[in-house]
């Protein structure tokens, strides 16, 4: 038997074993908590409430699959490459959808951050115009109402990653009157102005420039997004900001702790800001083996990276390293919503709603694998005892009194 075919083999059984463990985790759980079974109760609640989801990567997805080309890539159909198509929105009830224009942090390095995302931008009001029957452009939280009650899907832009600005005031000027009503301060690498929560820190949270941000985006009228940043640089931009803040796609650290996730000391000062954590479905964020082994891939990325250079050869050896280390646990709703009570534990529920990710993440709980899904968190909250009042503050609610608290704070 030749060396290789005995790698081969070794590699393939760690493979089938971490299959086999994740497999048998699943099974546990569903065991323990069975699935959601969708209620009459629930059908109607869920279409009378505003939906609103805080995060969704379809725009990125769209340019590289299809070149942001709708011809090749309709979304007016199911599509199975996606998680996200305007069947599966109407079927999960979706009121109003923050599309992110993020792009990656390496055009930073090149010059070409701001390009790309007003590119990304731009897309965003292609698709509205592709599918003008599904789709409107929402500049406002009024906005946001008048289109639902039309019965199309409001459609926001959100900037994740405050590299887009290119370290410019007048560009973050420029951006919002493109449309951009949040930034996510960071993404997963630190600036020179902001820490993220997933690299070494350079500012100790919040430069003076990073504080200039923040009040800027206060003055326009433009949400402060602290998803990926770090504790320090949550604690700052909550210190310096006049306006309610959010967290578009993080879920709670004391239920599973990965740095994308949100402290319960910062749950606390969110509640005492107004704002609202709106919670991601990533398993590898919310289950909490998940989440460790995830920490695990992120350290040993980091420290390839300091001596790989080539992008295949490190693909190659995140590759290898995936397959050593299994996939990690998928988890179920059940677990999704075990966030969302935490956070309603810690800062309650004013200060809790969704920010799925979708189309942003590679692996999802079971019964939250699409768009279509969203009912089923309207069911699982109701089983846990939740108000009717309480679950459309979760599903929308408490996101659009931010927004209009961040209106008002600009206008004063």
């Amino acid at each position: 038997m030749t060396l290789l075919r005995k790698s081969s083999e070794r590699l393939a059984l760690v493979v089938s074993m971490a299959i086999a463990s994740a497999t048998a985790a699943s099974g546990q759980e569903t065991a323990a908590r069975p699935p959601v079974v969708l209620s009459d109760e629930a059908r109607k609640l869920h279409a009378e409430t505003l939906l609103i989801d805080g995060h969704n990567d379809l725009p990125w997805e769209l340019r590289q699959q299809a070149r942001g080309q709708f011809d090749k890539l309709d979304i007016s159909k199911v599509q199975k490459s996606l998680q996200t198509d305007i069947p599966r929105l109407r079927e999960g009830g979706v009121g109003a959808q923050f599309w992110s224009v993020w792009v990656p942090g390496e055009t930073s390095k090149r010059g070409a951050a701001l390009s790309t995302t007003i590119e990304q931008i731009e897309l965003v009001k292609a698709m509205i115009a592709q599918y003008p029957e599904t789709f409107e452009l929402a500049l406002t939280a009024d906005d946001i109402e008048r289109i639902a009650k039309t019965g199309k899907i409001a459609s926001l832009i959100g900037m994740e990653g405050g590299y887009s600005i290119e370290g410019s005031i007048p560009v973050l000027r420029q951006l919002y009157e493109m449309g951009a009503r949040y930034m996510t301060l960071t993404h997963s690498d630190s600036l020179d102005w902001a820490d993220s929560g997933t690299d070494v820190p350079r500012s100790g949270g919040l430069s003076p420039f990073g504080e200039e941000v923040v009040r800027e985006m206060n003055r326009l009228g433009m949400m402060v997004d602290i998803s990926h940043v770090s504790p320090d640089a949550m604690k700052a931009a909550l210190k310096v900001t006049k306006a309610p803040v959010i967290f578009s796609h993080s879920s709670a650290r004391g239920v599973a702790d990965h740095p994308r996730n949100v402290p319960d000391d910062v749950l606390k000062l969110t509640a005492e800001n107004g704002g609202v954590v709106m919670v991601n479905f990533f398993s590898a964020f919310i289950v909490p083996d998940s989440a460790e082994r995830d920490v695990k891939r992120m350290a040993y990325r980091r420290e390839i990276d300091k001596t790989i250079t080539d992008e295949g050869e490190i693909e190659q050896a995140m590759k290898r390293w995936d397959a050593e280390n299994g996939r990690g646990g998928r988890g179920t709703i059940h677990t999704l919503v075990d966030h969302i009570d935490h956070i309603v534990k810690v800062a309650g529920v004013d200060h809790v709603g969704i920010g799925s990710d979708y189309d942003g993440v590679t692996m999802l709980p079971e019964q939250l694998e699409d768009v279509s899904t969203y009912p089923y968190i309207t069911q699982a909250l109701l089983d846990r005892g939740y108000s009717h009042d309480d679950i459309k503050k979760i599903n929308g609610g408490n996101l659009l009194r931010v927004m209009r608290a961040t209106e008002a704070a600009a206008e004063k």
